[in-house]
């Protein structure tokens, strides 16, 4: 894969990722364009306000991971990433992952949002799917050309959140439902034993 590739998924993956997911919710009927897209301007808003804090990078981690959760669908995001072991998981361990998930994604991406210095997040237009609605944006890094960005937004919840982004056509949480499933393997299956050591991976 090209390393201009590479660097431009990294990047969004560092900004944004902590708030997608592949599994397909419900169809939204509440949810506007509107409301779809003003969504992602406030999350590219917060990014933003976090990484001109100034704050330590702790400091950052945890504001990172509040808006993981205020924009995030973060029980589907996690039972996606857990696949066909989620159906086989009691509703404990569920709860566990899905707050060892939590922290785990908020770290492992968080700690690369200094790629975002500089860069520009364009909302350029939404429109209406099955489930919801697909809200495309153009993000320029320094030094880079724009590559296009697409969210997807339903109202599953109860309120306007993500559960799946695309970068140039390549679905990014799929990475991680790999890399977990990889995890489980290597300690056996034992989903206990993963939730544990998520708690202190990323």
């Amino acid at each position: 894969m090209p390393n201009n590739l590479l660097n431009r998924r990294r990047f969004v993956a560092a900004a944004l990722t902590g708030m997608t997911v592949a599994a397909l919710p419900l169809p939204a009927f509440a949810l506007t364009e509107a409301q779809a897209k003003q969504l992602v301007n406030s999350v590219v808003a917060d990014i933003t306000r976090i990484i001109d804090s100034g704050k330590s990078e702790n400091a950052m981690l945890r504001d990172f991971q509040k808006i993981f959760v205020q924009y995030g669908d973060v029980p589907i995001m996690a039972r996606y990433a857990l696949g066909a072991d989620a159906r086989s998981a009691s509703s404990a361990q569920l709860r566990q992952f899905t707050k060892a998930f939590e922290g785990y994604i908020s770290r492992k991406y968080g700690r690369r949002f200094r790629e975002f210095i500089g860069g520009e997040v364009t909302v350029r237009n939404a429109r209406k799917i099955k489930t919801g609605y697909e809200v495309r944006t153009s993000v320029k890094l320094r030094g880079s050309s724009p590559f296009e960005v697409t969210f997807l937004v339903s109202d599953k919840s109860g309120r306007g959140k993500f559960y799946n982004m695309f970068i140039e056509g390549v679905n990014l949480l799929l990475t991680e439902r790999t890399e977990i499933g990889a995890m489980l393997d290597a300690r056996g299956g034992d989903l206990n034993r993963l939730i544990k050591d998520l708690k202190n991976t990323g």
